[in-house]
């Protein structure tokens, strides 16, 4: 007999498992975003925030540390840290691309101003540091720092690469590991160190992490020339008219022939996109099989992170955990 809850996405399972943490979290981010003497910081992080985001990478916290049996109260301090994380770097984000949409809603940039969204942006960095430094851990500390440099890292070898039609696969996974799993690896990692648990645990959950974010971004590049049609969330298209060098691109240029090649050089490379150039390129990566090869390489990620939690002992977080892994991927299908 199955329960209602069974029947639920496996995030918002894990969401109802973890209702009471959650609910700690919510309260201490709403606690920790306000400013005495800066009312625009509280509003601008509120529209950010309070617009219906999964809060994937705080429970990824809550959930690595209860996996590991954790007892005390900062996983809530941890789960907050990586909400502001993640928070700042979407503000950023859309100032860097000039984003006039973020869930649905209009950006912040777009409502105040690019400066407001920086400054709150950097606000919210901060705020996370505050909060990472009272747990009392310097391997924690040390874990989400580094997340905090590798995204920033990313974030910039993405402006190298985007435009770049000679960027390879290696330096693309540098990217989605920069921009999406650092994040989701140093959550589920940070979690089984606040724990104290055994370092193959540690690892084990660090591993999965990686993994579910290399294989998110990769289904959300494939999803963006139409894997899945319509009802995903976003244009299809975005990234080609942005001239980003996702993994699809990449593979339909390795195969490329010499007028395939001039064809991505002036879409990609010069940005002279004409009317109908989204449908060519579509073509073109259907005609060499490129959107198939790129959507078996997010199943192999998906497969990775399920792998990873099997050295974990048996737990009902393991479970909802291993089926995230095989809900991000179902946007394949």
């Amino acid at each position: 007999m199955t329960t209602a809850l069974e029947h639920q996405a496996p995030h918002d399972r894990l969401a109802r498992y973890l209702e009471a943490d959650l609910a700690q979290v919510n309260a201490l981010i709403r606690a920790r975003m306000a400013s005495e003497h800066a009312p625009r910081i509280p509003e601008v992080t509120a529209h950010l925030i309070e617009a219906g985001g999964k809060r994937i990478r705080p429970m990824l916290v809550l959930a690595a540390s209860r996996l590991c049996k954790y007892q005390g109260h900062f996983h809530h301090h941890l789960a907050a840290t990586v909400e502001f994380i993640h928070t700042a770097t979407l503000l950023h984000d859309d100032v860097v691309d000039e984003s006039q949409q973020r869930r649905g809603r209009a950006t912040a940039n777009l409502l105040w101003d690019n400066k407001s969204s920086v400054l709150v942006g950097d606000y919210l960095f901060a705020r996370a540091f505050q909060l990472m430094v009272e747990c009392g851990s310097l391997r924690v500390l040390d874990i989400l720092s580094n997340a905090a440099a590798t995204i920033a890292e990313g974030e910039v070898l993405q402006l190298t690469t985007a435009q770049n039609i000679a960027t390879t696969e290696e330096q693309y996974l540098r990217v989605i590991r920069g921009k999406t799993a650092a994040l989701f690896s140093a959550a589920t990692e940070a979690g089984a160190v606040l724990a104290g648990a055994p370092e193959d645990n540690v690892k084990a959950l660090f591993t999965y992490g990686d993994a579910l974010g290399v294989s998110f971004q990769i289904v959300d590049d494939w999803l963006d020339y139409g894997g899945a049609g319509s009802g995903i969330g976003k244009n299809i298209g975005d990234d080609f008219r942005e001239r980003k060098v996702t993994l699809p691109v990449i593979r339909a240029i390795a195969q490329a022939d010499s007028e395939e090649r001039a064809f991505w050089e002036r879409v990609i490379g010069t940005g002279k996109q004409l009317s109908g150039d989204l449908e060519q390129a579509q073509a073109i990566m259907t005609r060499h099989g490129t959107m198939e090869s790129t959507r078996r390489e997010a199943l192999e990620w998906s497969a990775k992170a399920k792998a990873a939690l099997s050295q974990l002992p048996a737990d009902p977080v393991r479970d909802m955990l291993s089926d995230l892994a095989d809900y991000v991927v179902a946007r394949l299908y």
